[in-house]
């Protein structure tokens, strides 16, 4: 049983930083494609970013590139999105995902296998 956890989300203001964790248990991620979803009150699921645990080959969302940061710990099977320079409109509850590849390129949410239970991200003006 795959199980994605994430943590480290929390109410910041604007301009501020936040580091998200996603916890991966339940077999080996070699192989892996890990990303970073997020989504809004009223709105549907929005990529963020993507790494691919073996090249740790990366891809971001245009409107967080430049202030936000995927990267991975594969001894710990740990994944982080780093977020800096937060803006209101980045509010939202932000998932965990996990697919079976890294080749063809992971692209659309329903190309994932796996999703942990998100976590709140507020930013405050």
């Amino acid at each position: 049983q795959v199980q994605l956890v994430e943590s480290g989300g929390g109410l910041v203001q604007a301009g501020g930083s936040l580091r998200l964790s996603c916890a991966a248990s339940g077999r080996t991620f070699s192989g892996y494609t890990m990303g970073w979803f997020r989504q809004a009150p009223g709105k549907g699921r929005e990529f963020v970013a993507r790494i691919t645990l073996s090249e740790a080959s990366t891809s971001y969302a245009e409107s967080v590139k430049g202030r936000f940061a995927i990267s991975r710990d594969n001894a710990k099977n740990m994944v982080y999105l780093q977020m800096d320079s937060l803006k209101p409109e980045d509010t939202a509850v932000y998932y965990c995902a996990a697919a079976r590849r890294s080749w063809p390129p992971v692209v659309t949410a329903d190309e994932y296998d796996y999703w942990g239970q998100g976590t709140q991200v507020t930013v405050s003006s």
